[in-house]
């Protein structure tokens, strides 16, 4: 039971560190305001991967390349730490790149997990409480992903259904996503 609770406190810490690193390089695409309260705290919190890692590689246009590769690398440590607390070694050689493959998956799972959180705290907010201070945030988080949806729906008379959508279609990108980690890690 010990071993269960502590494996679960390891994966919600890597899971939420993850994810603060792919909020990075998402508000940094959109261009996000880097002094807003909520942008602030998602940069102290992962400052002190990030920037080492930006000394040696540096963004390119609206892609924040330190960050991702801080997400990679954050998800690669967390793939390894698994394997050597289940089998008690480290992995083959023969293993690394499956486990590059597989933290690469591990990130996109990490985002899609995103995807779906920052949609569902939006619609749960519009409903219970639409001038929450993070509303803003959330909406510019999301419209780049909800925009194009909205345009394709019908109008339905005020109910808008993009978020049930994109929902939908996340889950069904983390079932393949799912799918092909399985198939990467079977070797």
């Amino acid at each position: 039971m010990i071993s269960g609770i502590l494996g679960f406190i390891f994966d919600i810490v890597f899971l939420l560190f993850g994810i603060a690193l792919i909020v990075r390089a998402w508000a940094y695409a959109i261009r996000l305001h880097p002094f807003n309260p909520y942008s602030q705290a998602v940069i102290r919190l992962t400052d002190w991967l990030v920037q080492p890692i930006r000394k040696l590689v540096p963004p390119r246009g609206k892609v924040d390349l330190p960050s991702l590769l801080a997400c990679w690398l954050t998800a690669l440590v967390y793939l390894l730490a698994t394997w050597i607390v289940l089998t008690g070694q480290l992995p083959a050689v023969q293993a690394l790149l499956p486990a590059l493959v597989a933290s690469l998956l591990t990130v996109l799972k990490w985002a899609l997990n995103l995807v779906v959180w920052l949609t569902l705290i939006q619609a749960i907010l519009s409903w219970v409480n639409p001038m929450a201070p993070i509303m803003p945030v959330l909406h510019t988080l999301t419209a780049p992903l909800l925009d194009p949806i909205r345009r394709i729906m019908p109008n339905l008379g005020g109910l808008d259904l993009s978020p049930l959508v994109l929902l939908i279609l996340a889950q069904v990108a983390m079932m393949i996503v799912q799918r092909f980690a399985f198939a990467a890690l079977a070797v």
